[in-house]
């Protein structure tokens, strides 16, 4: 049964399913380079308000009931069979469509008669002349491609077919030019594992052995998906990170990628997928923001490269103050008008003597006296820019935090909190939030409609104390000043930007091996998270103090010990609260 509709995204739509004991909830994205259906266990924002065709799903489907789920042969299509009840009680089957079909891809509901009710992305004549996908047309599978289909063909028609292509056509091209069903990557590994190479050509491959390595191969994965015989796999790079998946055993990149298996082909595109899509979201999200924040780090860089130029040159005020004595023990020699003065330089060990520019202009006194007022300038400047220095470079370390957690926000809410606070350091303007929850232009009667807070995120250690970790500076500055007590512990990655952690104690010790869990948290929600091991400070959170003056989340503490922790996304997810 089909217990709630979410649409977190304009492609992606979440059906809450729930059975005798059991309850799952169903991807379906339609989007562009991430189209897919799975189960999932991600966690999803969700809109303010939820799109139009949103409400039409949870209008027509919401309660009904799956009765089936088929697939037309060979087809990236699903198509879900729903048993529903209208507003008069009357039963009715529905069909909700998922076509997977790269830039094509669709979401489609229909009724029982196969009329389109509506679809997330609407196909009129203009977009398609084949084809077109609007409410109240009946449904129609896409066009056929004119391929054979690999399933219960003959070796003799596979050597045939292969006898007819060209020559210089690589035997991965001909495979996908002539099949239905098979992939890039699954053309290569059959050539790959027929030859021993992906880029074998039909011509060398005839000559060779007439193509029949490649035909039994080709068989080979046939009879093993008719008889099930099929796992899920994910190509990892060397650093970890995903590349591929298949429904079978890739071997063709050797050592340069492995190979592992995953639990199941939901958990394999959850893991492909979800957390790939999910970050490059957000990355396209903060591209703005980040750009704004980055802009401002750059100008109060550039500003401290000078302030740190104008200090070194007030150092040599010294100079300044010389010159005026030798100018002053000099005044008799000096006529108005003279432009330089060669004297005696008594400052000067070995004795020699000096150039002094004058200005023509002023008496020989004036120039002395405008050497004397350089002189003490110059040691007023240094005063000032050694207290301008310090706070640009406060400034700078907190524009490079505000950078850090942009990169670690999870949702359109966390770069809301993070437009707060840049709106609250002066960095971008205030803005008022309209009824979709975006920002609107304000004017003098704007209502700024203030957004519910957003909780840190939660952590449980394995011996059972909580954690909390803040989302952004002004989360941080929060959960450490005003929520925490003051018997807790805070740690903090040290000297880099990052997560405030507080493990709640509740006026105890914290054990050691919850130290070390929330140490690693700590360096896995910093800037640091790439590195190997990282230094991470933890205190009583009555000995962490705002910094005077200081921005969000700029604290300075006391008695503290240092412990030395590997960021761990694992932990994390395993020890965050569902």
């Amino acid at each position: 049964k089909i217990d709630k509709v979410q649409q977190p995204e304009r492609d992606v739509v979440i059906l809450s399913l729930r059975g005798s004991g059991v309850s799952s909830r169903l991807l379906i994205s339609a989007g562009t380079g991430d189209a897919r259906v799975h189960l999932t266990d991600a966690s999803f924002e969700n809109p303010p308000s939820p799109p139009m065709f949103c409400m039409l799903l949870r209008k027509h489907i919401g309660g009904a009931r799956i009765k089936s789920v088929t697939q037309p042969p060979l087809e990236r299509v699903l198509d879900i069979t729903l048993e529903s009840v209208n507003a008069l009680g009357e039963h009715g089957e529905k069909h909700l469509i998922a076509e997977v079909m790269g830039r094509y891809s669709n979401i489609i509901l229909t009724d029982d008669d196969g009329r389109i009710i509506d679809c997330l992305r609407r196909v009129d004549g203009a977009m398609s002349e084949r084809r077109q996908v609007l409410p109240g047309l009946f449904y129609h599978l896409p066009p056929a491609q004119d391929k054979r289909d690999m399933r219960g063909i003959s070796r003799a028609e596979v050597l045939n077919l292969l006898r007819d292509a060209p020559g210089d056509k690589s035997a991965e091209k001909w495979l996908l030019e002539t099949f239905g069903g098979l992939s890039p990557l699954v053309a290569r590994e059959i050539t790959a594992r027929a030859y021993g190479e992906t880029d074998s050509r039909v011509g060398d491959i005839l000559k060779k052995d007439g193509g029949g390595a490649l035909g039994d191969t080709l068989l080979s994965l046939t009879d093993d998906i008719a008889a099930g015989r099929f796992e899920p796999y994910l190509l990892l790079k060397p650093d970890g990170k995903p590349f591929d998946f298949s429904f079978m055993a890739i071997r063709q990149y050797e050592s340069a990628m492995q190979l592992e298996h995953a639990e199941s082909f939901s958990a394999l595109l959850e893991t492909f997928y979800t957390r790939r899509f999910t970050s490059e979201r957000m990355r396209q999200r903060s591209v703005m923001l980040t750009k704004t924040v980055r802009n401002a780090h750059d100008r109060v860089g550039r500003k401290l490269g000078f302030q740190r130029l104008d200090l070194d040159k007030s150092k040599d005020r010294e100079r300044l103050r010389e010159l005026g004595d030798i100018i002053t023990a000099n005044l008799h020699r000096i006529d108005k008008g003279t432009a330089v003065l060669r004297a005696e330089d008594f400052y000067d060990e070995t004795g020699g003597e000096i150039d002094i520019r004058l200005d023509p202009k002023l008496t020989p006194q004036q120039n002395a006296a405008k050497y004397y007022k350089d002189y003490t300038k110059a040691k007023t400047a240094e005063n000032m820019l050694i207290e301008q220095i310090a706070l640009g470079e406060r400034e700078l370390q907190y524009l490079k935090s505000v950078l850090e957690e942009i990169t670690r926000a999870e949702g359109e809410r966390d770069l809301g909190e993070i437009r707060q606070e840049l709106a609250l350091t002066g960095y971008v303007r205030q803005q008022a939030a309209g009824k979709t929850g975006r920002p609107i232009k304000t004017g003098k009667t704007a209502k700024r409609i203030k957004q519910p807070e957003i909780a840190p995120m939660r952590f449980v250690s394995s011996t059972g104390l909580d954690i909390a970790v803040g989302r952004n500076n002004v989360q941080n500055e929060r959960l450490t000043h005003k929520e925490a007590f003051k018997t807790d512990v805070w740690l903090h990655a040290q000297k880099i930007p990052g997560s405030h952690v507080i493990i709640s104690t509740g006026g105890g010790e914290a054990d050691a091996q919850t130290l070390i869990e929330a140490a690693a948290l700590a360096a896995w929600f910093s800037q640091a998270r790439e590195s190997g091991k990282v230094p991470v400070d933890y205190a009583r959170v009555k000995t962490v103090k705002k910094m005077p003056g200081g921005r969000p989340g700029m604290v300075t503490y006391t008695d503290y010990k240092t412990i030395v922790a590997v960021p761990d996304e694992a932990l994390a997810d395993r020890l965050r609260k569902k």
